[in-house]
């Protein structure tokens, strides 16, 4: 990993439909955090408009594979049968070269993963959905995947939500702009950029 500049990583996780893709890219446009994406590899298909080296670095399961074997991954994990996620090390070193501080959008063994590799420099942060009917409905309105793969995704939201506990913290996701702004304070001061009070002021 880069020496000269070792920014923070943010990692935000939490089961798929819980918002945390609406929280990342709501931080990501605040200029003061400094924060790049971190892009993810995958072994999967691009779905819908995603783009390759934007969305996701979209690799073959056999590539993918390959680079566990070679330890090129932070973290990676295989979410269903061949279906690959993971970390690059070579991401993190990207955005750390642009002198900016990392956020991810990842699931919560990934997430956990990275907790446990940068435990000083990581806040880790997982989304509460409202309920994990709620969660159904807004997986189905994505109109993206199968009946059986919004109840394979179901299924592991129960898992996933029994981790919240290990997080450094928990968003609520109830109220979408009290969630972004909860998350905006997290970050404000884990960075050290909390607002100047009218005391410190005087």
């Amino acid at each position: 990993m880069s020496k000269e500049f070792k920014g923070k990583l943010f990692v935000f996780s939490a089961p798929s439909g819980s918002g945390k893709t609406t929280i990342v890219r709501h931080l990501l446009a605040q200029e003061r955090f400094n924060l790049e994406f971190s892009i993810s590899a995958t072994s999967r298909t691009p779905r819908g408009e995603e783009v390759d080296g934007k969305d996701y670095y979209f690799i073959s399961a056999e590539e993918f594979k390959q680079k566990i074997k070679n330890d090129e991954f932070l973290e990676w994990e295989e979410v269903y049968r061949d279906n690959f996620y993971g970390t690059l090390k070579t991401e993190v070193e990207r955005i750390w070269a642009l002198k900016k501080h990392v956020i991810f959008d990842i699931d919560v063994v990934g997430g956990l993963r990275i907790k446990k590799k940068f435990p000083d420099e990581t806040l880790a942060v997982f989304v509460k959905p409202p309920s994990v009917d709620e969660l159904k409905i807004r997986l189905k309105k994505r109109s993206t995947e199968s009946e059986d793969k919004i109840n394979m995704r179901i299924a592991k939201a129960s898992v996933e939500l029994a981790t919240a506990p290990q997080f450094d913290k928990i968003i609520k996701n109830y109220d979408l702009s009290v969630a972004l702004q909860e998350a905006e304070d997290l970050v404000d001061e884990f960075l050290g950029l909390q607002k100047v009070t009218s005391q410190e002021e005087e």
